[in-house]
């Protein structure tokens, strides 16, 4: 190779490397600048979010401490602080069909056998809706309230398209027990039926949830009014029972109960036939109870001044063409003491004649009988009130005598109970509540008897219990007074159906000071061994309330003493022991 040659050579690779060089400046200036044009969208992103959050959101350092603690919804107690309601973070159980992709099947194992693997984990559950579920392309909710227990067996079958998202939900720990006072919340997170409806706002204010909501009832008494009425309805096999006890000088409802019952915990809401509250929203002729109603209103009005005085009860009454009876006789004649303990109709039709139609729709309507019953609670039956026979609006001669045994008028008993409270708290007449109350802050209410009227009651109501139809609520060293009541429900030939009973007792104690009305009802209770095949309420709804009473009296701070009871030495001459409905 000549010089010239090699020379040409040299400057030919100087050139190669010069254009190597160039081309390796230029890549790593571009490298930079994408490096920079990243670095500078990423900016404008962050400043972008920076400025979405100080305008459209709050940050999160602008949110306290106490508010990210806070409950989803406010928590709701009994009057003792025993939690009823509350929110807490639950899993719930997702299927998603997608989980896998859209290629086969998104289940590894059988739909029946995942249906069935479910149903031992949920075993209230419907296997034919699980399945039909599992078999859609669909994702739906299979449960919505799942334990963490509950998640990690349905977790170790494996199954991808079963998800467990975390949400917040409403848990009852006493279960059923108060179902109809407090309602329950939908999965939407709304409030139905009970207190759950009435306290929405409350319960969701961001100002006022922290701070729980204490209601009146009692959750050991209410157990003990629900196993009670239970107990009654299985021995009977009645369609259903109601019950309430209520406080007579503030009018706080410390049990209600309404059976059968539902379970608000219940994600699948299969109870919707079962929500109907029979204490407040069911109407009954709630019979002979009324009559210490339509006796007070006679005393209180002057029309009945001597307990002494007897009136015919050997025969029915003919009026306008109706025919008032007794269940059987008691006698030639029956002074006003010994009707209600022998529970005569005929004499107590007698003593509302007597006072006339203006007197006793007058107490009745004073007693709230007119009108739905005075309690928060959404549900609230309006009565079958008697509609007057002229333009003056005042009953005709046979409804007065019909109303005041109970017939031809229709209230719910939370309207019974309230009544019977005035007529043994010394006449005065207060509104039901859910909620808790100071005694010293009691509504003041209205006076419908005077409070001579009232004792003379308490002493009859006491006198009932003792001698006559209402011995078997009487419960040792408690003073129990009330009365029965065995009203046909409307229907069938002549009005009423004589197959189909409501039973009730009403009652107070202790007589000597009461604190506390008692209602206990059956629906349609059936003669059976457990009440020597006897229907009324003699035989069933009075046993509740004599085994109520000394479950609830000391929880309530009434405590046995058979060395105190009423002074009923002045009646006890003027009646014989006897027996009635």
């Amino acid at each position: 190779m000549n010089a010239l040659t090699a020379s040409a050579a040299i400057a030919s690779g100087r050139v190669r490397l010069a254009n190597v060089r160039q081309r390796s400046l230029v890549e790593a200036k571009v490298r930079v600048l994408v490096v920079a044009l990243l670095f500078l969208l990423a900016g404008i992103a962050a400043l972008i979010r920076i400025a979405q959050l100080g305008f459209f959101e709050d940050a999160p350092e602008k949110r306290s401490l106490a508010e990210a603690l806070l409950p989803s919804r406010g928590e709701i107690t009994d009057r003792n602080g025993v939690p009823l309601a509350r929110a807490f973070p639950a899993y719930a159980l997702w299927f998603n069909p997608k989980a896998l992709g859209d290629v086969g099947s998104p289940l590894v194992k059988s739909p029946e056998e995942v249906a069935n693997a479910l149903l031992q984990v949920f075993p209230d559950a419907d296997y034919n809706d699980l399945l039909t579920r599992l078999k859609s392309d669909k994702p739906s909710y299979l449960r919505r309230r799942v334990m963490p227990e509950e998640a990690n067996r349905i977790f170790a079958l494996g199954e991808p398209a079963l998800e467990f998202p975390r949400e917040n939900q409403r848990y009852y720990p006493q279960g059923s027990l108060g179902a109809h006072v407090l309602g329950y919340v939908d999965g939407e997170g709304r409030g139905h039926v009970g207190m759950e409806q009435v306290l929405e706002k409350r319960l969701l204010d961001p100002a006022q949830r922290a701070v729980p909501v204490a209601l009146s009832i009692d959750m050991r008494v209410q157990g003990a009014l629900e196993d009670e009425l239970g107990r009654g309805m299985l021995e009977t096999e009645a369609k259903g029972a109601a019950g309430i006890i209520l406080d007579v000088d503030t009018g706080e409802v410390v049990a209600l109960a309404s059976l059968p019952s539902f379970n608000p915990n219940r994600s699948d809401r299969a109870f919707n036939d079962l929500v109907f509250n029979k204490v407040t929203n069911q109407v009954y002729e709630l019979g002979s109870t009324f009559k210490p109603l339509s006796v007070a209103a006679a005393i209180d009005a002057g029309v009945v001044t001597d307990l002494s005085v007897r009136y015919p009860a050997n025969r029915p009454l003919e009026i306008g063409g109706f025919r008032i009876r007794d269940s059987h006789s008691f006698g030639e004649s029956l002074n006003v003491p010994e009707a209600l303990i022998h529970s005569s109709n005929i004499v107590t039709a007698q003593v509302a004649d007597k006072l006339g139609s203006a007197g006793l729709k007058r107490t009745m309507a004073a007693l709230g009988m007119n009108e739905r019953p005075y309690i928060e609670l959404p549900a609230r039956g309006f009565p079958l009130w008697p509609r007057g026979h002229d333009k003056s609006g005042e009953w005709a001669r046979i409804t007065t005598m019909t109303v005041s045994y109970g017939h031809g008028i229709a209230v719910t008993p939370l309207h019974l109970a309230a009544a019977y409270a005035a007529m043994v708290n010394g006449g005065v007449w207060r509104p039901a509540t859910l909620y808790k109350v100071d005694p010293a802050n009691a509504p003041a209410g209205r006076r419908v008897f005077k409070a001579s009227t009232s004792a003379r009651m308490r002493q009859l109501l006491r006198m009932i219990v003792v001698d006559g139809t209402g011995k078997s609520a009487n419960a040792a060293g408690f003073r129990v007074g009330g009365k029965t009541g065995s009203a046909e429900k409307p229907g069938g030939r002549g009005g009423y159906n004589r197959t189909s009973l409501v039973a009730t007792f009403a009652a107070a104690f202790p007589m000597d000071k009461p604190r506390y009305v008692v209602i206990a009802m059956l629906d349609e209770p059936k003669g059976t061994a457990a009440t020597s095949f006897q229907r009324t309420a003699a035989w069933n709804a009075g046993p509740i309330v004599g085994r109520v009473v000394p479950r609830i009296g000391p929880l309530l701070g009434v405590v046995p003493d058979d060395s105190r009871d009423v002074d009923i030495t002045d009646l006890s001459p003027l009646v014989g022991n006897g027996e009635g409905e």
